[in-house]
């Protein structure tokens, strides 16, 4: 079995009206999709003509069972040939494709199973589908549901085809229901039309990414989130450039396979959150460091989350031998409300920080730059990347609590207003209504200050520590947390509660590996202090076993939903290992 080629023999195009219409195209190249084992083994090569095709032949089954048009079919988007074969069919067929987590949860089978259920009423799912090793969860989710055709691949294979001619969706019906990650709440549906999502597309390949014939990208993001599945399954369909797919699990597994088929492939562009850069580093040997040809990787996108530009640069150090340039750090922000892509840093030019005066930051919301420390001796700095400018087409403002516009470096909420914009949340008007204005301005939820042009995140507002008038990144305490050489990146989650007597409490959640009860109390005092001494607040510190912390499908701390566990295991009166030190 050979992958399909990087190059094509189609001029390039990404002016669609539709993904069926970006499909047809692609098709009557040669590239397509590549599907690697968790051993790196290539065991399914789809090229665009054969999706289209099978595609189609799905769609009139699909048809035939009897759903209205836009009737929704939820699909357990697991990293495979099927899910990708029931998106298009959904295209060609009239119906909305719903992809569900292919994420059980480290709690358990219960908790996700409730989670498909729960998700599966909410986008009202007439059609569901998955491969055999999810559909056992699938079957008892939909159990007590009005769905009216539940089933693997082969299930579906076996209905008849209509005869009737296809009618693909049209440019102001929905692409696709698109779960949000659920950093902060209970996932929603967000309602994304053909018409948003292909000038999404367009935007990512001709001014964020410049995609060029000679691309060819590598993936390990889900389908089920919408880096994974805009960014990495879309937008290459609609460049007609080649993609080879890793699961989420195998790289979580075996990271290195990331660099091994960015290697063997020659492949150019990649994408990733902060961590998989970070766990790939982390898991990297002595021998590895010169045995990878990373001169061909030209984009290496980052985002998704936070990004510590330390992580970033033990990556690009390390993998230095191998070709890698640190100019291809390529920052961007996004969102599902937003198709995916809003803003991208400057391609070539790497990571771009700015450096501003902490204690301003938390007292004004003031981004004052400053100076290095070794010039300056300003001890209390933080740094934040620059994501760059605005996808055409797109206008931004930084509001303050009363909507007031605020000047260029003044933290406030980030609104925006543009052509992939969502058209609101599936069934929840209510919600649409308090994120979405009447006018088209969405407020993301995120607070940002800008310079210039550029826009700068600092995090999300639900997530924000207020603690005496100041504001305190929850970014801030998970790091203090990290650097101590009992806990590893990502094992730590800060939040605030409710107290009668000062209004908020700092609480950070770690899971810690160490059972020798001394080393524990070390441990807690020694972060009780670096915080007070950093950050000038008390914290509630809970020592937690692994895999306690809460996250996203996405793999993003939740931070919403450990403050719930927390508050719930206080309320019986079952937290061990708190530590609260007074002022």
């Amino acid at each position: 079995m050979k992958a399909t080629p990087t190059s094509h023999n189609l001029p390039p195009r990404s002016d669609f009206s539709t993904l069926a219409e970006a499909l047809d195209y692609a098709a009557q190249g040669q590239t397509g999709y590549n599907f690697y084992s968790g051993r790196g083994k290539l065991y399914a090569a789809l090229s665009f003509k054969k999706l289209r095709d099978e595609a189609r032949t799905l769609a009139r089954k699909l048809i035939s069972i009897g759903v209205s048009r836009g009737s929704r079919v939820a699909l357990v988007a697991n990293t495979h040939p099927e899910f990708v074969r029931f998106f298009f069919a959904c295209q060609y067929a009239g119906l909305t494709p719903v992809p569900l987590p292919a994420k059980i949860q480290l709690s358990g089978r219960k908790e996700y199973i409730n989670q498909l259920e729960r998700l599966l009423s909410i986008c009202q799912a007439k059609l569901a589908m998955a491969t055999d090793d999810f559909m056992p969860f699938l079957t008892e989710a939909a159990a007590r549901l009005d769905i009216h055709f539940v089933g693997n691949p082969q299930s579906f294979d076996e209905v008849s085809e209509s005869k009737v001619q296809l009618q693909p969706l049209e440019t102001k019906e929905l692409a696709y229901l698109q779960y949000t990650s659920g950093s902060t709440r209970f996932p929603r549906g967000v309602m994304i039309t053909q018409e948003e999502v292909l000038n999404n597309l367009s935007a990512i390949i001709n001014h964020g990414v410049k995609i060029g014939p000679g691309d060819r990208a590598v993936s390990w993001l889900p389908f089920f989130h919408d880096m994974g599945l805009v960014g990495l399954l879309l937008t290459p369909l609609a460049s007609q450039m080649s993609v080879d797919f890793l699961s989420t699990r195998a790289f979580a597994m075996r990271p290195r396979l990331w660099l091994k088929l960015m290697s063997d492939n020659r492949a150019t562009i990649s994408f990733s959150p902060p961590f998989g850069y970070d766990l790939t580093s982390r898991r990297l040997r002595d021998d590895d460091m010169g045995s990878y040809d990373l001169s061909a990787w030209r984009v290496a996108g980052i985002g998704a989350e936070m990004i510590r530009t330390e992580m970033v640069e033990k990556f690009s150090k390390l993998l230095a031998p191998s070709g890698f340039d640190a100019r291809a750090f390529l920052p961007c922000y996004g969102m599902a409300e937003c198709s995916l892509a809003i803003c991208f840093g400057p391609l070539g030019k790497g990571m771009q920080r700015d450096r501003v005066d902490a204690d301003l930051l938390a007292e004004y919301q003031k981004a004052e730059p400053v100076n290095p420390i070794s010039e300056s001796g300003n001890d209390r700095s933080t740094d934040f990347v620059i994501c760059g400018g605005v996808l055409p087409g797109y206008e931004f403002e930084i509001r303050d609590s009363e909507g007031q516009i605020l000047p260029d470096r003044q933290c406030g909420t980030l609104f925006l207003k543009g052509p992939s914009v969502m058209s609101g949340y599936f069934g929840d008007l209510k919600a649409t209504r308090k994120v979405l204005s009447p006018e088209g301005w969405l407020n993301t939820g995120d607070i940002a200050y800008q310079i210039g042009s550029d826009i700068v995140i600092t995090g999300r507002s639900k997530d924000l520590i207020i603690i005496n008038g100041r504001n305190i990144w929850p970014q801030e305490v998970e790091y203090l947390a990290e650097i101590q050489p009992e806990i590893r990146t990502g094992d730590a989650t800060a939040f605030s509660i409710a107290d009668p007597h000062t209004g908020e409490l700092a609480v950070v959640m770690v899971e810690c590996r160490e059972n020798d009860q001394q080393k524990r109390l070390d441990l807690i005092n020694r972060l009780n202090g670096l915080i007070r001494q950093e950050l000038g607040i008390d914290c509630i510190i809970e020592l937690v076993p692994r895999n306690t912390l809460a996250r996203t499908t996405s793999g993003k701390p939740s931070r919403h939903a450990t403050r719930n566990y927390y508050l719930q295991q206080f309320a019986t009166g079952q937290l061990e290992d708190i530590s609260v030190v007074n002022a």
